[in-house]
């Protein structure tokens, strides 16, 4: 199904080539389609040469269709104060639609360093929580009005858990369920303080080390954010909750930097909002996600994943009983 998707938008893409040159005004260069191993969506995208008005080339990456979420965001945030290059990639041209067709584009720099996740190095999480304090700071420029902070339905995820635990015996699996009851009796209490949270921020919504990027090299330069499909508004907690989640199973890279407690130190150096329980509502979301993986075997099945989501869980609870 993924394949048919994405053939389909690669045929969209050579059908409407032609139309996204005139829309570039004779600024984009040739397109060559490529699939990245590590791209997820179903954009089709290319690499190009951008001639500027001054004769100067630039490499670009084109990308189409994208989510307008998607398109808003690359567009707010490419105005950073003073000397600093945005935080993510540089926008060349865009648009909402081409031709007859409501779809959005957009034409990028092309990063030649990344995505991080490709190749693990020390500092990457340290400059990773950096590049996204960056992003919450600038984005709070743009008010939180009429959309909400994502709600889930905590109990049918940990029920859920409950049924694919049996259904399919995994390791641990009497020790799974008498975690899962236990958090089920604290459930009310954690998901009221959860609701509770200042969520009238933006955050970036999926942030891992693919996607993140470099301008200057893998292991040294500031990151350069990508993939704002998923912006929405929340707290800062949730970015450095997902972001040190995708290296459960690899503790041993967690040991240089903690996501959370960097981000907070982060935030307090640039002058951001940090509440004196944030280690509490870190551990509420550690213990809240780490309680749905059994949920979505497809994905987060992978037996060393389990096994550390089981941990973190055990470790979570046990420190909000201590609170």
């Amino acid at each position: 199904m993924r394949n048919e998707s994405n053939s389909g938008n690669r045929q969209l893409a050579d059908m409407l080539l032609p139309h996204l040159y005139r829309a570039c005004n004779g600024h984009l260069g040739d397109v060559n389609w490529f699939r990245a191993d590590w791209q997820r969506g179903g954009a089709a995208t290319g690499r190009a040469t951008w001639r500027a008005s001054d004769g100067s080339e630039h490499d670009v990456m084109v990308k189409f269709p994208i989510r307008a979420r998607e398109l808003l965001w690359m567009r707010r945030l490419q105005h950073p104060q003073g000397d600093l290059k945005p935080v993510v990639p540089h926008v060349y041209a865009s648009g909402s639609s081409l031709e007859s067709y409501d779809l959005a584009w957009i034409v990028i720099e092309w990063l030649p360093y990344g995505p991080l996740g490709k190749r693990w190095h020390a500092d990457h999480v340290s400059r990773t929580v950096e590049a996204v304090t960056r992003f919450h700071e600038e984005a709070d420029a743009f008010v939180v009005d009429q959309e909400k902070a994502r709600v889930e339905d905590w109990n049918a995820l940990c029920e859920n858990s409950v049924r694919s635990i049996k259904r399919n015996h995994i390791a641990e699996e009497a020790r799974w369920l008498g975690l899962l009851d236990r958090l089920q009796e604290n459930l009310p209490s954690m998901v009221e303080r959860w609701r509770s949270r200042d969520a009238d921020h933006w955050i970036h919504g999926d942030l891992h080390l693919a996607n993140a990027m470099s301008r200057v090299a893998a292991e040294s330069g500031e990151v350069t954010l990508i993939d704002l499909a998923e912006v929405r508004p929340g707290h800062w907690i949730e970015d450095a909750v997902f972001l040190e989640r995708r290296l459960w199973a690899r503790p041993e890279r967690l040991e240089a930097t903690r996501p959370v407690k960097a981000m907070a130190e982060t935030r307090i150096a640039r002058g951001l909002s940090v509440q004196k329980t944030y280690e509490t509502l870190a551990d509420i979301r550690r213990a809240l996600m780490a309680s749905t993986a059994p949920a979505f075997m497809k994905t987060e099945g992978h037996p060393k994943f389990l096994s550390a989501c089981r941990n973190q869980l055990t470790s979570a609870l046990d420190r909000l009983q201590e609170d």
